[in-house]
């Protein structure tokens, strides 16, 4: 647990507050304490910020901050990722569930980052349990395969 303090004058407070609020949203914060504190040269507030390092979400607001794949996967990984998202988009609304529910980025990146995608190694991925590979990890295996096979004969 790290903590931060914040001191935001009573009056022309706007940079300040933003550069706190602007904190909050990028962290997951665990606690907030505030105390007004008046001094001979103005008033203040001081809020002490408790939060987790090295995370990106903040638990007030709900809000994951976005991963550009493209940028942690290389090219190769990434072409990959990019067709497991179409499957699951057309998975997802043949059984008009929301993508996620189908499979996480993260999750799709895991699977893409295999060196052979297979149902087994699917199933040691986090987050994919039996049903889930029964349910979708077949159906995104076989369009996958389906795809790699296509691929392979046209060249």
């Amino acid at each position: 647990m790290q903590i931060k303090l914040f001191t935001i004058p009573a009056l022309d407070s706007e940079l300040a507050n933003e550069e706190m609020n602007k904190f909050l949203r990028s962290h997951k914060v665990i606690g907030v304490q505030q105390e007004f504190v008046p001094a001979e040269n103005g008033a203040y507030w001081c809020f002490s910020i408790k939060y987790i390092q090295g995370e990106n979400i903040n638990i007030f607001s709900g809000k994951k901050e976005k991963i550009d794949y493209r940028e942690i996967l290389d090219q190769n990984t990434f072409k990959i990722f990019s067709k497991l998202r179409e499957y699951r988009k057309e998975i997802a609304k043949n059984d008009a569930v929301p993508a996620y529910a189908v499979f996480t980025d993260a999750e799709l990146s895991a699977i893409a980052k295999l060196p052979e995608i297979t149902s087994e190694k699917i199933k040691t991925i986090k987050g994919i349990g039996i049903k889930k590979l029964e349910k979708y990890g077949k159906l995104i295996l076989e369009m996958y395969q389906k795809n790699e096979t296509s691929r392979k004969s046209d060249t």
